[in-house]
């Protein structure tokens, strides 16, 4: 027994070790990738790379001599670390989230929807397959798809918009954003907590609010994104009332209709919150 606690002890200690190690990569590279910088390959894509190389050999010797599709290395585009991957689910967030929001929506069957900032290859996507959308985003976006209205507009105050008019309205992981000049915004630390107040502004009595953005550990990347405490985002939006909370936890697992303070030891979650008014 106790030559099997110390074997639990030896693997938990590599496990820390092996987490303290990608850690450090990852702070050493985080400020780097946005100039297309990679200096520290990860052991993954060195694994890959041998596995790509011996994929290549193979191709070739079972090839058909003078087969067109006969690979030199002038034809090569390594692709090293999807080979042991999931399949089809590459970012668990946008995942969850988007399919968690057309199904609410889906069920409530609204005349009209309103969206801000939310992945049009996504969420809206799902939506524009039952009713028709209207975005609104500061960057342009030029569509001629079906039922797809657009709105070029800064969102932070939503003034296009009476108070109580709109009767389904969601903004999927795109409030951190706001006020941090990434987008082409005006920089604002403010501009999370104005558009917040704004939903409450529009959002007419009986309508829904399907909210999303990063929760745990608060705390701002700049100028990437904003983490928010579950506690934050439910207190600025205390004119209306939570319906249900899901979430996805650090290993990208979802939690339905869970507490919010459940998602608060998060290091970067993603919190879906239902409002109504």
């Amino acid at each position: 027994m106790k030559s099997h606690s110390r074997a639990d002890e030896v693997l938990d200690l590599l496990r820390q070790a092996k987490k303290r190690t990608h850690r450090a990569i990852d702070q050493i590279q985080a400020p780097l990738q946005p100039l297309g910088m990679h200096p520290l390959p990860q052991p993954a894509a060195i694994r890959g790379l041998a596995r790509f190389v011996n994929d290549w050999r193979t191709f070739n010797a079972l090839s058909r001599p003078g087969s067109p599709f006969a690979v030199t290395p002038a034809d090569w585009m390594p692709v090293l670390m999807e080979w042991d991957a999931q399949a089809g689910i590459p970012d668990p967030f946008y995942f969850h989230q988007d399919l968690w929001a057309a199904r609410l929506v889906y069920r409530r069957a609204p005349a009209r929807h309103i969206d801000i900032g939310s992945r049009i290859d996504g969420f809206v996507a799902h939506l524009l397959t039952f009713m028709p959308v209207t975005v609104v985003d500061i960057r342009e976006l030029r569509s001629t798809v079906a039922g797809l209205e657009f709105m070029r507009s800064d969102a932070t105050s939503l003034r296009e918009f009476p108070d109580d008019s709109i009767a389904s309205l969601s903004s999927l992981h795109a409030v951190e954003h706001f006020g941090l000049g990434r987008y082409g915004d005006p920089v604002d630390p403010a501009a999370p907590f104005r558009v917040m107040e704004a939903f409450v502004r529009v959002l007419a009595p009986g309508g829904s609010l399907y909210f999303s953005v990063p929760v745990g550990r608060e705390r701002l990347v700049f100028n990437a994104h904003r983490i928010f405490a579950p506690s934050t985002i439910v207190s600025t939006l205390d004119g209306l009332d939570l319906v249900s909370f899901s979430a996805v936890n650090d290993q990208g697992e979802l939690l339905e209709n869970i507490e919010p303070v459940a998602a608060s030891g998060f290091e970067y979650g993603c919190g879906m919150f239902e409002f109504t008014k």
